[in-house]
């Protein structure tokens, strides 16, 4: 459930660190079922749709993961909006799948590759620090674990990113899949086999 991050624009099936995540799962895992619901463009409302879809599945991992296009596609932000709206959706899945393995994560702060005029990068930065801060409280709320995209180092590695300088590379789904991966491992427990195909 997400927006382009996790939908891979830029990527082709395969690639995308949801597809890389899902594979390692079934290595260990043959008879695993996995679909990806992420919508390219999709805000914090568009996720919230998702919910059903996802239901359906009766899923013991879910990976939530989106807010970036409600600071990014819009001149004002409506961040009690997103806290609502992020709320319910961790509430209605905890409540649907209590014992499913649930993720989300923050995003980033600042693209350092995007050609930004200064006011607009500080709007920017402001809103979605304000939007992450939020994540971090909704999360801890419904003891979702997080993971800390914001500040990360390998967004500062042009090679993370593709042309676009916004959505992740190859390089950077792999790198997506690894961190991903580490935080199910440490919060969960959950095994993978190699993300990049033997054994793990």
């Amino acid at each position: 459930m997400s927006d382009s991050f996790t939908a891979g624009r830029e990527s082709v099936d395969g690639e995308r660190w949801a597809d890389q995540l899902a594979a390692g799962l079934r290595r260990i895992n043959p008879d695993l079922t996995y679909r990806n619901l992420a919508v390219d463009g999709a805000t914090s409302a568009d996720v919230l749709e998702q919910i059903p879809a996802a239901l359906e599945l009766k899923p013991d991992l879910i990976t939530v993961i989106c807010g970036a296009n409600d600071i990014l596609l819009t001149s004002r932000p409506d961040i009690e909006g997103y806290e609502r709206r992020f709320s319910e959706i961790l509430e209605r899945l905890g409540d649907a799948v209590p014992e499913a393995a649930i993720l989300t994560a923050t995003a980033p702060e600042s693209w350092h590759f995007m050609e930004l005029r200064p006011r607009t990068k500080a709007r920017l930065v402001k809103a979605l620090s304000d939007l992450n801060a939020v994540t971090r409280t909704v999360a801890a709320r419904h003891r979702v674990p997080c993971l800390n995209v914001a500040g990360h180092p390998g967004l500062t590695d042009r090679a993370n990113f593709s042309a676009d300088g916004l959505h992740p590379s190859t390089m950077g789904h792999e790198r997506a899949t690894e961190e991903i991966a580490l935080s199910l491992r440490a919060h969960f427990g959950i095994q993978f086999g190699d993300l990049r195909g033997g054994s793990r």
